[in-house]
């Protein structure tokens, strides 16, 4: 960052056309400037303008608009820009540089935020519960489909976690095949929750949903379960 006192400011004016090597001369310009560590650079480019040529440059003009002017500036010490310069003049063939001298009264910068904290898995692993209940999409309760009522209740009990997993093609006890396609659109498609927690919390769930389900099916198995659990580094888990 430059510091406060004298420095001296450097214009380049070019055309957007103006080539230098295989590519735009204002970008040649930046890279340039980028790899000689100057502070900073910024080329802005303009409405319009005209130059030496007495040609009127504007956007309104499809055939000229490619040669809009582009103005590069940059400020720094004056022992950088005048180390800078005979580069400049050198890949500057077509265009206008200005030096003036100037007085840097400010030169404030944003403290970048903090990196942040490198985050760790902590590993947890038990034996747990699994619940999965079976029932069809159109089943309702008071109203509202019977998987978001139940899902409601889980969650009234504590209950880990749910998913509601939804068939693409399914039959069940009564033998009907439910299936979704473009040609036949099912309304009571397979639903499936799954749920997985402790054999405590998993007997309560089952007892609830037992009394909410009028037609499906209820599995309970054993279950072993790893979680990952993603915390930053010397704070511990989050819980």
């Amino acid at each position: 960052m430059l510091a406060k006192g004298a420095a001296k400011k450097v214009t380049i004016y070019v055309n957007e056309d103006t080539r230098y090597h295989h590519g735009p001369l204002y970008e040649a310009v930046l890279t340039y400037l980028l790899h000689k560590g100057v502070a900073g650079a910024t080329a802005t480019r303009s409405l319009a303008g005209f130059g030496e040529h007495q040609q009127m440059h504007t956007p309104k003009i499809e055939a000229l608009a490619e040669h809009m002017p582009i103005r590069i500036e940059f400020i720094d010490t004056p022992e950088h820009v005048d180390a800078l310069m005979p580069t400049l003049y050198e890949m500057v063939s077509d265009g206008l540089i200005e030096v003036q001298d100037t007085t840097i009264v400010k030169a404030a910068q944003k403290d970048r935020p903090a990196p942040e904290a490198k985050l760790t898995h902590q590993r947890q692993q038990g034996a747990a519960k699994m619940l999965r209940v079976f029932l069809g999409e159109a089943d309702r309760v008071d109203g509202e489909p019977l998987y978001e009522a139940i899902v409601k209740r889980l969650r009234m009990l504590e209950i880990a976690g749910a998913t509601v997993y939804r068939g693409i093609l399914g039959y069940g006890a009564k033998g009907h095949t439910h299936r979704a396609s473009f040609l036949h659109i099912s309304k009571d498609m397979p639903v499936m929750i799954s749920v997985i927690d402790t054999p405590a919390k998993i007997a309560e769930a089952v007892a609830v949903v037992e009394q909410m389900l009028e037609d499906g099916l209820i599995v309970v198995s054993d279950a072993d379960f790893v979680r990952l659990v993603r915390s930053a580094e010397g704070t511990g888990a989050r819980q």
